[in-house]
């Protein structure tokens, strides 16, 4: 969607802060450097980096996604740099890792706070070498990847605790993105509300939905700790619940 002549883009929303953001990722896309979004979980943080990917030179190459907290820390090497045949028991033959498999495009590191401090390390170095070495391998493999993260934490806080590495948190924080909750968006909770009904009801094959005035305020009024996560779920739920074509606060 389009608004004030701004770039088109699929983050939605007329609140002054996501007009600024709009422009902050044309800007921020043109760069090589690395982004670090800060927000709390469920405001969109994916969807940031996935644009920036898009608006950027590397928009045809791939981009690739981890949750760092996902991943146990004993596999996160192998995961991130991959490795050779027979590098550990059970590597049956060589694998890629992330950096290999978003060669060329955009790897985002979400939720990079949760990553151990000895993995931190491993990172800072590929970011400066602009190298990875294989497990397994004596060999270097060279990278060229645009690394954007996320974290719902403080990472100053957390560098302050010895948690996370402050030479890797000041390689990061070059671009910074902070995303605000949803409950300082003001009416941008009843444009994204009517896109999620509008896509759910388009994708299930039912009757087009609106919400009443009621449910409007209903909406409105609550806070959202999942933000636009749990306003996705809430809004898809409500569509099922309905036995009509019209939302109550109700459902």
């Amino acid at each position: 969607s389009i608004y004030n002549g701004e770039p088109e883009s699929p983050i939605l929303g007329n609140a002054e802060s996501i007009k600024k953001l709009r422009i902050q990722i044309q800007k921020l896309s043109r760069s090589q450097a690395p982004v670090y979004i800060s927000g709390e979980s469920g405001v969109g943080k994916e969807l940031v980096a996935r644009q920036i990917h898009a608006c950027g030179p590397r928009a045809d190459g791939p981009f690739v996604a981890i949750n760092c907290g996902a991943i146990p820390s004993e596999l996160m090497e192998s995961e991130f740099f991959g490795h050779v045949k027979g590098a550990f028991t059970g590597a049956n033959e060589a694998r890629k890792g992330l950096f290999q498999s978003a060669q060329g495009g955009s790897l985002f590191l979400d939720e990079i706070g949760e990553m151990p401090v000895s993995m931190q390390a491993k990172l800072l170095r590929v970011l400066q070498e602009k190298e990875i070495t294989r497990l397994g391998s004596s060999g270097v493999v060279p990278v060229d990847v645009r690394i954007i993260v996320a974290t719902n934490k403080n990472l100053g806080e957390e560098t302050a605790k010895s948690n996370f590495r402050e030479d890797l948190y000041y390689r990061l924080l070059g671009l910074p993105i902070h995303l605000p909750p949803l409950c300082e968006r003001g009416n941008d909770i009843l444009i994204l509300a009517k896109h999620f009904l509008d896509t759910f009801c388009l994708e299930n094959k039912f009757p087009r939905k609106t919400l009443t005035a009621e449910a409007k305020d209903k909406l409105m009024f609550y806070r959202f700790p999942g933000n636009v996560r749990e306003l996705k779920a809430v809004i898809e739920l409500a569509a099922v619940m309905a036995d009509g074509i019209q939302i109550t606060p109700t459902d």
